[in-house]
């Protein structure tokens, strides 16, 4: 087979966060940009860039198969999936309180005059964990534009917060989607083709 130069990619991309939502209502999300729309930066009104990565953003699509059997067959004559899982994950470089919130999935920071607070919910309600909804803007094939949309995304690593001599303070996080409903989908990929 030949290889088509132009399908190889490699670039950085764009994170942006959605309004963020709670558990306890019902699913709303941030108005999505149009498929058509995908070479475009998403309405500023509606989706905030989360700022500068570091170490890229990796977007891990997984998926676990239960094996059916049958005494007559030394092969595994079939699978079913049991279980779909979409992340993603990065270091985000901006270490703002507005990132440590997204990253520990809090309410973003109280603002005053000449400061901001950001604490953890320490009430029953915590229990309720605040979902968001992400696009995380690529490259696609023949320098393209790829756009992951995951509609309900939870942080659900622990998220590590070094302060170095050496080294630059970032935020890891990783976000896990979870179930929409059964006429939206958990998250889609759309890739700019003209």
């Amino acid at each position: 087979m030949a290889v088509t130069v132009l399908n190889l990619i490699q670039g950085p991309g764009t994170l942006y966060k959605g309004t963020q939502y709670s558990n306890t209502s019902a699913y709303t999300t941030t108005a999505e940009p149009l498929d058509a729309a995908v070479n475009t930066t998403p309405q500023s009104s509606s989706w905030t860039d989360v700022g500068g990565t570091r170490d890229g953003v990796t977007v891990e699509i997984g998926r676990e198969y239960s094996e059916l059997e049958v005494d007559q067959l030394v092969d595994t004559p079939d699978r079913r999936m049991t279980k779909r899982e979409m992340s993603i994950a990065t270091h985000l470089a901006e270490a703002r309180l507005e990132n440590y919130a997204l990253a520990n999935n809090e309410s973003p920071p109280t603002t005053a005059s000449g400061y901001k607070v950001t604490e953890p919910v320490t009430t029953t309600a915590a229990t309720q964990p605040t979902y968001v909804p992400l696009i995380f803007d690529g490259f696609a094939p023949s320098a393209f534009r790829r756009r992951i949309i995951g509609r309900r995304m939870l942080s659900t690593e622990p998220v590590q917060v070094a302060y170095k001599k050496d080294g630059q303070t970032v935020y890891a996080v990783k976000w896990a989607s979870h179930y929409v409903s059964s006429s939206i989908a958990p998250y889609k990929l759309v890739d700019q083709t003209s």
